[in-house]
């Protein structure tokens, strides 16, 4: 079978942008091995300003508007909501925060995305937040685990979805580009932390990070805002709720720890001592693809430029990765500049 693309991996990078390409009148088949991703596990969160510092994320003024217009227009096409937005309540943890805090507020092009801060909240006790609570406008989460879902579907409706195991073995780049029965004239690797070994791309600088999740269930009316306390919670519905993640770049696996099981529920009893005891439903861990310089991985490989990778959004995939689809797939099918290209580690980390 002739194709455009052969895209593999169907988390969230290689859903977005097989939809994407789909739309543009290509002809795509998606690879993936049906094992739970990371894009699954993940919270899918949105939040634009981020850090210590309370800086907006690089390009947010672009990458936010266009994230809520695609999500519109997917929960439109599959008569679903997919994406919740929710204001978030920040709990700051020293002075430095205050100042920097009061400094942003000040600052007109902050006002989009930064309310006010007070002493304390109706849903949180005073000495859970001795510093204030900051009020975040325009976060939400992404129903990501649903989403996949409805692209799975889809894919699978258009005959652009195949349940295997990429073996890189079987892949023949002379004299033209195969993979068993399809013949693309485009692979782009959407693989998330697996591509830390493919043979094409593991040499470029990833940082994974483990990260595990708990979903919870209490029979007490949760709070209907996100809060983020050094970790996060997400109400689901006026019962449960998630809470995550831990950090972990040592032990690099999608097993949940007990170690990290009690950091989240320590951390819960602490937050919100009101609660008493809850029902654990769900425990997941899974890998972040994240990167060493922050910014994803997107381009063609230098040697073998039928090749390419979409990959490296780490934590902030669900605020990046529509409008990088959108760039990427200008890119692919009309030589458009790319932005956030491999090219920068070319000379450095690609061996002949």
């Amino acid at each position: 079978m002739t194709i455009d693309f052969l895209i593999i991996g169907q988390g969230l990078a290689g859903s977005l942008l097989g939809w994407e390409l789909i739309q543009r009148g290509c002809k795509v088949m998606v690879i993936d091995n049906g094992q739970e991703n990371a894009s699954q596990v993940a919270a899918g969160l949105i939040n634009p300003v981020t850090g210590m510092r309370f800086v907006k994320s690089t390009n947010v003024d672009i990458l936010l508007p266009t994230a809520k217009d695609y999500y519109s227009h997917l929960s439109r096409v599959f008569k679903e909501t997919f994406f919740i937005e929710k204001p978030m309540l920040r709990l700051l943890r020293s002075e430095s925060e205050i100042q920097h805090c009061l400094k942003r507020l000040d600052q007109p092009d902050y006002k989009a995305y930064l309310d006010s801060l007070t002493e304390t909240s109706p849903i949180l006790q005073k000495h859970t937040a001795p510093f204030g609570i900051l009020t975040q406008k325009q976060t939400g989460y992404l129903v990501t685990r649903h989403l996949l879902g409805c692209l799975k579907q889809f894919f699978i409706s258009k005959n652009s979805y195949r349940l295997a195991n990429f073996d890189y073995r079987e892949l023949q780049l002379e004299p033209s580009l195969s993979w068993q029965s399809l013949h693309p004239k485009q692979i782009i690797f959407c693989e998330g932390h697996n591509a830390t070994m493919n043979p094409w791309f593991s040499y470029l600088p990833f940082q994974l990070v483990k990260g595990e999740i708990l979903t919870l269930e209490h029979q007490n009316q949760l709070p209907d805002k996100l809060l983020n306390f050094q970790h996060w919670l997400i109400p689901l519905n006026k019962t449960q709720f998630r809470i995550g993640a831990t950090f972990d770049r040592d032990n690099l696996n999608n097993l949940p720890t007990e170690l990290g099981k009690h950091e989240l529920l320590n951390a819960l009893g602490a937050l919100l001592p009101q609660l008493g005891s809850t029902n654990l439903l769900h425990h997941q861990a899974n890998i972040r693809p994240c990167t060493l310089d922050k910014q994803p991985f997107i381009g063609r490989h230098p040697q073998y430029p039928q090749l390419s990778i979409f990959n490296g959004f780490g934590a902030k995939g669900s605020l990046q990765i529509p409008w990088y689809s959108q760039n990427f797939a200008d890119y692919l099918l009309n030589k458009s500049p790319l932005h956030s290209t491999i090219q920068r580690h070319y000379a450095t980390h690609f061996i002949s």
